[in-house]
């Protein structure tokens, strides 16, 4: 076995995967039966947490400096606006929605891997495998036809929603398939001015969002109505069609130019109830495809792939216990769960039709949304940074300092962040006062060896290599620290 890890698919999920592994050291092979990267814009932003996890491994800023920031949602409805939902006062160092096409996500991340020594191998497809209590043996069809057999400890599929390791594994896909159908359009718009705001249109006829993607380009998303049960989705629209969308239901006198990518979709909303089979792991689309209301696809697949890694990596060196691997489901499958619901009843509120109701939808909205609380609740949403995992496995009982245990530890401009570097450490934020004589060296391969500044006095948190707090306590309960470390020990 020369390999620790096999990943199937070399899209956004694949690749964030490959980072992480990589950088830990574990020896990872990644392939794709696609000969090049995609040339579509596909997934279009990078939200706030997505930049937060990727800056551990210090591949944000490519992504930063290829993006375009957008930091306002305005909602509007009969030529009024409903919400303007900002991002500015996030509190994270990405307080905004990046906006970069997939095709550049996975130049800048494909770059980023080469530069850790690992390519992309392409042109080779999984086939099969099969798994065993201490190894994964697959088969590899090259593009010549060629067969190669393989033998790795662990693979996991990022091969997307007609994932071949998932179909292997015999895992359903549990969800349905919207009949409204939707066009998507890349297009430059003339006559209207430079703007950082997605704009979501509730017009009579439907909804309309634009997301500007440059100066000049932008993502207009609309849906076109029901279509009959069994039939496929409608050809290609036009740039006529679009434009035409956009005569009825965008505020103003806008052109579309320069089409980039036209297409018609309908969305699919499904999901694996378990993200593991033994030494098999789904991640990204392979595990759960979403309604592209909120454009949190890719990043709750490439949040997967962070979640996921560090632990491997921990049980990969034999530091850490397997039971590590059992969290990844029970952590990352409940988001999933959370984000279909979310996007399913914005998509479902977005589209419905009639006028009361979509009068009454308006009003309410517009009373809602009209409370910073909920504002700021949805901007935290929307970003990510609210996410977190209160009912995990992996949290020490008994914190009632926040941050809690499972949830988001606050990030400080001034500190490196939690998880850098080549080895996946936890961080004690704690003051030294009565830490064990011995006990910097009997965790070093699972701790920073500084504690780092308490976030208030009084208290000790223990933070994951990932970022979420791991156990919140009272400053000196050296004891929770010990008991906690020790339980994700592979001597445990």
């Amino acid at each position: 076995m020369e390999k620790d890890v096999l990943i199937a698919g070399a899209g956004p999920v694949g690749l964030v995967m490959a980072i992480e592994l990589a950088r830990y050291g574990v020896g990872v092979r990644i392939i794709d039966k696609a000969a090049q990267r995609t040339d579509k814009s596909k997934a279009l932003v990078v939200w706030s947490r997505s930049l937060e996890v990727l800056a551990r491994a210090g591949c944000s800023a490519g992504l930063v400096d290829a993006g375009y920031k957008v930091g306002t949602l305005n909602i509007s409805a009969n030529g009024k606006s409903i919400a303007k939902v900002s991002l500015e006062e996030l509190p994270t160092p990405y307080p905004y929605g990046l906006m970069i096409p997939q095709s550049d996500t996975e130049r800048v991340l494909d770059e980023f891997l080469n530069s850790l020594g690992v390519k992309v191998e392409r042109t080779i497809e999984l086939t099969r495998f099969t798994a065993s209590n201490d190894k994964v043996v697959s088969t590899l069809r090259h593009a010549d036809g060629a067969e190669e057999i393989v033998e790795t400890p662990w693979l996991i599929g990022c091969d997307g929603a007609h994932s071949t390791v998932r179909h292997q594994l015999g895992m359903e896909f549990h969800g349905e398939t919207s009949l409204i159908n939707w066009i998507l359009a890349d297009i430059h718009l003339e006559n209207t001015p430079r703007t950082t705001e997605v704009n979501v249109v509730w017009h009579s006829d439907g909804i309309l969002v634009t997301f500007p993607i440059d100066e000049t380009r932008y993502r207009v998303i609309a849906d076109v109505g029901a279509v009959p049960e069994n039939s496929n989705p409608s050809a290609e629209p036009t740039l006529e069609e679009v434009q035409a969308i956009l005569d009825r239901r965008f505020p103003g006198e806008v052109r579309a130019t320069d089409p980039i990518w036209l297409s018609s979709f309908r969305i699919n909303e499904r999901k694996v109830t378990d993200y593991r089979a033994g030494r098999v792991f789904l991640a990204g689309d392979a595990a759960h495809v979403h309604s592209p209301a909120g454009g949190q696809g890719m990043n709750t697949g490439m949040q997967d792939a962070c979640n996921l890694a560090w632990k491997l990596v921990l049980v990969v060196r034999g530091i850490g216990s397997e039971s590590l691997l059992d969290s990844y489901s029970a952590e990352r499958s409940p988001i999933a769960e959370q984000v279909l619901k979310v996007t399913g009843r914005a998509t479902s509120m977005a589209t419905l039709t009639g006028k009361v109701k979509q009068s009454l939808r308006n009003h309410a909205a517009a009373l809602v949304l009209g409370v910073p609380l909920v504002r700021k609740f949805t901007a935290d949403a929307a970003a990510e940074i609210s996410i977190g995992y209160p009912h995990s496995p992996l949290n020490a009982p008994g914190g009632r300092r926040e941050p809690l245990p499972g949830y988001r530890a606050p990030i400080r401009a001034t500190e490196p962040p939690v998880g850098g570097g080549n080895t996946p450490l936890f961080a004690l934020f704690a003051e030294p006062d009565g830490m064990p004589s011995n006990f910097p060296e009997r965790y070093a391969n699972l701790l920073e060896p500084t504690l780092r500044e308490p976030y208030r006095p009084g208290g000790m948190w223990l933070v994951r290599p990932d970022g979420y707090t791991a156990l919140s306590a009272k400053a000196g309960e050296w004891k929770a620290v010990t008991a906690f470390l020790d339980r994700i020990a592979r001597s445990s």
